[in-house]
Order: C-alpha cells, then sequence, then structure tokens
C-alpha cells in the first residue's frame, strides 16, 4: 500500500486550464506551433503580438458612496445601474514590453478590422512581418479586412501578419488573455458608467505598463507539455 506523506495532497488548492476533454491531435498541432512560436528569440523587425478581447459591462452607481474616513473602507451600495456593454481590446508584445488596449462599442468584423490596420500602421509601420498570436474566433480571420477596407488595402494589411491561432480550448496559451486577467484585477476593481471613463483609465494602465517595460517570461515549452499533457497526444507506434 502506498502512502502519501502528509501535506503532499493540497485539495484545498487547484490550478484551472482549459484543456479538451480527451486525446485531440488538432488541439496538440495548434499548440505546439503557438510554443514554438513563444520560443523565437526577439527580432525587432519581426514582433511576435499576442491579441485578445474581452466584454465589459458598465455600471453606474445608483447612489453616491459615503465619504472615506482615516482607517476605514469606502462605503459603496450594493445597488447599480447598467449602462450597456462595451469590447475592450488587448494587444501584447512580450518580448519588448509592449502593450496596447482599446475599447470599442462592439466587437464585430470590422472592429477587429480596424484594430488590425492600427496594428500594422500606426504600432508597427515600418516591420517587416508581424508574428500575431489570437485565438480561432470567427472574426479573427482575413475575410473580417475584406469586410471593413479596399480590396488593396485589406491585401496590404494581411501581407503584413503571420498569424497562429491557438487551439480550441487552449485560451491560457494567449499572453493576451494573461494580461487582460491582470488588467482587470489592476485597473477595473470598480465600477465605471461610461466609455469615456473606461477609456481613460486603461490609457493610465496602458501608460504604466509600457513605462516599465512590463516583459513576459514565458517558461512552459513543447518538452513539458509532452510530459504533463501526455494524455491529450495521440497514442501511436513508431513505425519501421
Amino acid at each position: 500500500m502506498a502512502y502519501v506523506k502528509k501535506n503532499e495532497l493540497k485539495p484545498h488548492r487547484s490550478q484551472y486550464w482549459c484543456l479538451p476533454p480527451v486525446t485531440d491531435a488538432e488541439f496538440i498541432a495548434a499548440m505546439e506551433d503557438v510554443l514554438d512560436v513563444y520560443e523565437r528569440p526577439y527580432d525587432p523587425m519581426h514582433p511576435v503580438v499576442y491579441m485578445d478581447e474581452k466584454p465589459y459591462q458598465l455600471l453606474g452607481d445608483v447612489r453616491e458612496s459615503w465619504a472615506m474616513r482615516p482607517g476605514d473602507d469606502k462605503k459603496v451600495d450594493s445597488e447599480y445601474e447598467r449602462k450597456g456593454t462595451c469590447c475592450i481590446f488587448a494587444m501584447v508584445e512580450p518580448l519588448a514590453g509592449r502593450h496596447h488596449v482599446s475599447v470599442r462599442e462592439h466587437r464585430k468584423a470590422v472592429d477587429w478590422a480596424e484594430e488590425i490596420e492600427y496594428l500594422v500602421d500606426v504600432m508597427y509601420p515600418s516591420v517587416e512581418k508581424i508574428v500575431l498570436v489570437m485565438d480561432n474566433l470567427n472574426i479573427h480571420k482575413p475575410a473580417s479586412l475584406y469586410k471593413r477596407f479596399t480590396p488593396e488595402k485589406a491585401h496590404r494589411l494581411i501581407s503584413k501578419l503571420e498569424i497562429h491561432y491557438t487551439p480550441k480550448h487552449g485560451s491560457w496559451l494567449d499572453i493576451a488573455e494573461i494580461k487582460l486577467n491582470v488588467m482587470t484585477r489592476q485597473c477595473l476593481s470598480r465600477r465605471l458608467p461610461s466609455v469615456e471613463k473606461l477609456r481613460k483609465e486603461l490609457s493610465v494602465w496602458e501608460s504604466k505598463r509600457n513605462n516599465s517595460y512590463a516583459k513576459v517570461d514565458w517558461q512552459f515549452k513543447t518538452a513539458d507539455a509532452r510530459i504533463k499533457l501526455k494524455s491529450l497526444y495521440p497514442h501511436v507506434t513508431e513505425e519501421n
């Protein structure tokens, strides 16, 4: 009988990963492709940029909060007023510590296309190619550019991109999603009633992150995946 040492099992602690329930070769292929991108050395002419977006609920206070007193927390009424929804787009170049966030009223194909236009023409106008990693959302397609721009401009924009898609159930592979979670904790812990107010708050956060050159040191590699996620790999017998 095998005995477990005291404190070796910690049922009160969990790590939540979004993973496919069964062996999935498509997941593995996309995951290893993205992990290969992570291992590329920094190249200013071929920046690796991660992109993601999240919906955001605008909320207003029904009553004014109580004034703060020394040694006491701010008192905010639990009742709130819904002010609509919007979408926060985030782009991160982890090896350069570069961040960009923007707010749009919708998350449609034309919104994504205009974010790509900003990425190519404003953020990286002089590079040879932008290596773009994002999830496989239906609007994250070259076709979205043709819905917004002339064929000539759409073709020019897409020709500057080298796109890699994270696998379904593999959102944890996208650094931009991780950054969005960090941003939510650091910047969006209170109610914001309007798009204008949200943009102002995110602009301050973006400036602080860029000024501090907040980089990301990704440690999970393909070799690690083949051990820790072994159950997701198809069982194939090597042929002679």
